[in-house]
Parts: structure tokens; sequence; C-alpha cells
């Protein structure tokens, strides 16, 4: 590769009644979910982040991250295997694991969306030699994989359990769908279009009667087939997605039939098993086929899932998956801090299930999950030079991790410290193609019918932004946020242009947010949690959210028998930790608990708590750790300690961590 992302960001010209020149209106209003119906989300042109939280990630993602995934892609090999069977070179001595032509794919992907987010040449070279090399490899009737049906390399779909060769082909469509709704027509939508036709025939419901062991090619399926129009494959997912649930795969050791989500039909099933990547993305389609089809039992089954394993399965931090086994979901409350798994494509997966939800519920409780997730998880993931990433996301960190050489892969999926790549690295490109579109599920525009028609512009999240959305009648509504949330919880929304009717603009109050305020025209009145809608909305109108984000105690369900006699602390939608290198000389994570006697402290972005030691309050004496605590009243230590927003932990080095603290030992 012969181009490299520039380091800075072209300035956006300004000539539109927004400020701003937007792309022509069909790119402008492209966006990664195209769900039939009254309610969409933002374009990639129709926001664009002036700053902040998310913008600062977002530009790390554009001008490091990128880049950094298409060197380390290169460097070992993943691309050099689309050369080699264009060559007609391939052999045993493949590098990278059975999957590794996706992460090749979630970059195309990422780059689509960074050049419909600043219309980078740059951006558009890179990704128009990867195009290049991809579709040279791909066989004249439509097949594309780089480890199976090549020589020297085992013969096609002859291991639908593990292979992932459709789990790579979804891929290549969701990267498709980003090229074809930012661009139009190209190469790789050609390349798309026609490994499409190849599993449609291979896999229809007259062909073979087979289905991927990762969900994946049904999600892509789905969302080409609404990009191009193309019934047969919307047809194609609904076939993959009714086939799963009946034992089809075969049983693999160590790995039951739920691990595959083929242990029950998905309209059956009452709660998320088995690999959590796997189940998220079977999720998510099947959201897409049911709003698709018009199937109200699939859509019901998927939120009742969602909602039990919500309340019973899902960490904190919004993280899903409590057994390194299987990178799985545990039982009901089995949600231990310290073997915690939460895998980072885990909790973009359950975005992307509830992004799918709302938009066919319009339900405050999806955007309330995908907060808490994106501040806790996918914040979490890269280092803040971008260059490094978790993979899994434990919320107790027992022993400090050790430093990861800069230029190697780490064979670890854990280790306490953040990882420049990863033997299996999903996670990095994954993290790329949501930062890249990040800014598309800001907000929402929908059509309501009530006494008169109105647009309905939904606020959903919080970013310094200008947002230009275009609403019924080609009208546009612009607005400029100012916001230092989430660490401040003031949202400033000034209104430049506003169709003559009025708009009806709702904001989201966060399920946290007891006692929010909202000022208009000088007034200013207490609102619930949830939606508040603000009508007639015009030109010149200025609006204040406030909300209350100051450090708050949470108490987990008792049946979390992990953490019973624990309260964690969060900060609006951030959750807090304490780490050992907080702590004062001596101290030690083991041995110290919460004194809830005392208030918290507000420091602006954490909060301040008082630690108790008790000194030599449990007998060291050889045997089981099981014995009378004997405490002495003068052997009580107390120290103010600083705990910091978890999505930053082991920045400032290896450390240990906790974020559940005990209340007594």
């Amino acid at each position: 590769m012969t181009d490299t992302l520039p380091s800075t960001t072209a300035p956006a010209p300004h000539d539109s009644a927004c400020g701003r020149r937007p792309l022509p209106a069909d790119r402008a209003t492209a966006r990664p979910v195209e769900a039939p119906g009254g309610r969409r989300g933002a374009g990639i042109g129709e926001v664009r982040l002036t700053g902040g939280f998310w913008g600062r990630l977002q530009e790390t993602n554009a001008h490091a991250s990128l880049e950094h995934a298409l060197q380390w892609v290169e460097r070992l090999g993943w691309l050099a295997n689309f050369d080699r069977v264009a060559d007609g070179t391939t052999g045993a001595d493949r590098p990278g694991w059975e999957f590794s032509d996706s992460e090749v794919y979630k970059l195309c992907e990422a780059l689509a969306w960074e050049h419909g987010r600043r219309s980078d040449p740059a951006v558009l070279r890179i990704l128009d030699e990867l195009t290049a090399r991809i579709a040279r490899a791909q066989k004249p009737d439509g097949y594309l994989n780089t480890a199976f049906g090549h020589p020297g390399r085992p013969a096609r779909y002859s291991d639908l359990e593990s292979g992932h060769e459709l789990y790579c082909t979804g891929h290549l469509l969701q990267a498709a769908v980003a090229v074809h709704r930012v661009f139009g027509e190209h190469p790789l939508v050609d390349v798309a279009r026609r490994a499409a036709d190849e599993v449609c025939t291979t896999f229809g419901p007259t062909a073979r009667d087979g289905l991927c062991g990762h969900p994946e090619i049904e999600v892509g399926l789905a969302e080409l087939g609404r990009a191009l129009g193309e019934p047969r494959y919307s047809q194609q997912a609904s076939t993959f997605l009714e086939r799963r649930g009946h034992g089809r795969l075969r049983p693999l050791p160590l790995r039951s039939a739920a691990y595959f989500q083929d242990d029950v039909p998905v309209r059956e099933a009452d709660v998320w098993r088995g690999h959590a990547v796997r189940a998220l993305y079977l999720s998510a389609a099947a959201v897409d086929v049911a709003v698709d089809t018009g199937d109200a039992e699939l859509l019901d089954a998927v939120q009742r899932q969602w909602t039990r394993s919500v309340a019973r399965r899902t960490y904190l931090t919004g993280g899903m998956g409590s057994r390194h086994q299987d990178e799985g979901f545990g039982e009901d409350w089995e949600l231990p801090p310290d073997r915690a798994y939460c895998e980072t494509c885990a909790g973009i997966a359950s975005c992307m299930v509830s992004w799918r939800l709302y938009l066919a519920t319009g339900e405050v409780r999806y955007v309330d999950l995908i907060e808490r997730t994106w501040y806790n998880v996918l914040a979490t993931s890269p280092r803040s030079d971008g260059r490094a990433f978790f993979y899994a996301n434990p919320l107790q960190q027992r022993v400090a991790g050790t430093e990861v050489s800069g230029d190697v892969e780490n064979p670890r999926a854990e280790g306490g410290v953040r990882a420049p790549w990863f033997d299996v690295s999903c996670c990095p490109t994954n993290v790329a193609r949501t930062l890249a579109s990040w800014h598309t599920g800001l907000a929402s525009v929908e059509r309501v019918t009530h006494s008169e028609d109105q647009d309905v512009v939904t606020l959903l999240h919080y970013a310094p932004a200008e947002v230009e959305l275009r609403l019924s009648d080609d009208q546009l509504l612009c607005l400029r946020v100012e916001t230092e949330y989430p660490f401040s919880g003031d949202v400033h929304v000034r209104v430049s242009a506003a169709p003559a009717a009025g708009v009806t603009l709702r904001m989201r109050v966060p399920n946290w947010a007891q006692g929010a305020l909202l000022r208009r025209d000088g007034s200013t009145r207490e609102v619930l949690t949830g939606w508040v809608d603000v009508h007639d909305v015009r030109a010149g109108d200025q609006l204040v959210l406030q909300l209350p984000v100051g450090p708050r105690l949470t108490h987990p369900d008792p049946r979390i028998d992990a953490v019973r006699g624990c309260v964690a602390v969060e900060r609006g939608p951030v959750v807090l930790c304490l780490e050992s290198v907080d702590l004062p000389a001596g101290w030690c994570l083991d041995d110290m608990t919460i004194d809830l006697t005392q208030p918290l402290g507000d420091d602006g972005r954490g909060a301040i708590v008082t630690l108790e030691r008790r000194a030599g309050s449990a007998t060291e004496a050889e045997g089981m750790p099981y014995r009378p605590l004997r405490y002495s009243a003068a052997s009580v230590d107390r120290e103010r300690v600083r705990l910091h927003p978890y999505h930053g932990w082991a920045e400032r080095g290896p450390t240990t961590m906790k974020v559940f603290l005990p209340t007594a030992l």
C-alpha cells in the first residue's frame, strides 16, 4: 500500500442554510441501517461532531486507528492472501486464522464511512486499492474466500461449523452496503453482489440445507437486500434464520449446540445464550428480517430475549458475556467482575441489536443501553492514541498486566493492558467501523400524525455537533449542539433553521437522570426520564437541557452472588473504577472497603470516595481462608481516594482495578 491516511482534517466549506455545504441529498442521508418505516437515523453527512468526547475518539480513529489496522493486515499477510489466490500461489502456509478476510472487509467498511464523513481523497484511494486486490481473488461464479476452495486449501464449505466462510461474506456485504450508500455504484458493490448471488445459489431454499457456525451472513444479506432493492438477498437471510435452532451444525468438542444458537429456534428462545457475538449478530439479523417482512412474532421474540438478557445477563458497563469458555453468556445472575469477558465486539453487536429495536419501536430503553455500552465498552477498548485495544473488558483486574510490545501480535484476549493487535483481531476493525459511523446514531427523524402532520426529530445522544437533518418535503432542521457531556450535564441546543410550520424536537432524558431540567424562552421546568417533547421549535429558538451528572451509588441486584455486599459509583453515563495507582502507599485493593457514611465528592470527571482499611483485621494463620474476623477498632485507616472513568483505566500503566467496591470485609 502506497497511500497513508492524512494527519489533519480538511475544513468543510460553508455555504448551506445551516452554515456548511452538505453532501448531495442521497449521500448525506446514507446510514448503516436503512430500516423501512417512518423512523430513521441521521445520515453520514447530516451530523458533524465539533469536538468533545466522541469527536476526539472519531478523529483519533480517522488519523491513527485506520492506518494502524491497514499496516497490520498488510504486515501479517492477511491482505496478501487475496493476492495469492489471484496469482494461484495458495498453499498450506496461509497466514492468519480462517476468518482473517473479515478484518479486511471491516476495514473497507470503516474507510467508506470515513470518506462519507469528511470526503477525504486519500481514504478513497486506499479503499479503491483494497477493492482491486479483493476483486482479483473472486472466482467467476462469485465465490470469494482465501482460506477455502483453492490449491492446498480445504474444499469450499467443507467446515460450516468453524470455517467462517459465510461469516466473512457477511462482512463483505456490510462493507459493500457502506460503499453503496456513500458512493453509489463502486467495484466493491459489484464484488458483493456476485458473492451474494453465489450464496443464494448454493444455500437457497431448494439448494444446500446449511448455515454458518458464526452468524453474520444474515445481517449482511438483509442490509444488502435493502441497499440494492434485491428481495432474493433478504429472503436468503430469512432462510438462514429459520434454519438455525434445529441442530444442523455438527457438535464439536467443548462446543454445544447453544454455542452456535443452534439449540432452540430464534422464535422460541427466551434469552441470549452461547457465544455472545454470535447470539447478538443473529438477533440483529432477526430484527432486520422481522421489520422487512412485518413479522410481529419474530420481533417480539427478540424483544423478549433483550429484556431478560439485559435484566439478568448484562454487566453494569453494558458488557455482555460472562464466560471466557465459549466467549459466552453465563446463566442468569452469573456476572463475576474479575472473570467478565465482555468482548468489545459483543458490546458493538449489542448496540447493533438495540439500534434496530429502537428504529422498530421508538422505545427509549434501547437507546439508554446503547449509551451505557458506548461509554463503557466501545470507548474503553481503544487506547488514547488509537493504536492499542482491549479485547475483553473485565470489571476487576486482580493482577496488574504486563506491557505488550508494540510490534507483535498478542495471543491473549485479556491481560490488563491494551494490545496493538491480536492473532484474533476482530475488535480493532470493529471499533474502527463503529467510530467512523458513530454520529449517525446521534439523532433520528420520523413523521408522526397528530391533529396535523409534523416531523419529530429526536436527539438521542449529546455531543458538540452541527446537525443538518433533511425532513419531509426536502426541508431542513439545522441545530448547533454545545456541551461538555458526559462530564457536564448542560446541553445547549440552538436552532438556526427550521420549517416554517415548526417541528417537534424530542430529547432523551437518561434513566439515571432524576431531577433533570429543561429551559426554553426563560422558563425552566423539571422533566421526567424518558422522552421530553418540545413542540413548534422554530429558527432562533434556544433550549438548554440540564442533566444531573454528579456521582451516585449503584447497588447490584442481590442475586448477583459475585458482587453481593458491594457498590459501584457512576457519574452520568460513565461507570467509575478504582485503580491501585490511586491508592495510598501500602494499600491494596483486596484490603479496603468503601465508607458509605461519607458523602461522595465530585472532581468534575470522576468521584472522590472514602476508603477504609482494617490493617491486620484477618488472621493470617496457615490453613483455609475461612475463619472468624478479628477486628480492632483502633486499626481502621481512612483515606479519600479518587475514582476515575472506567473507559480510561490502564491508561497510566499496568494496574489492578475494581468497579464494585465492598462495603464490609
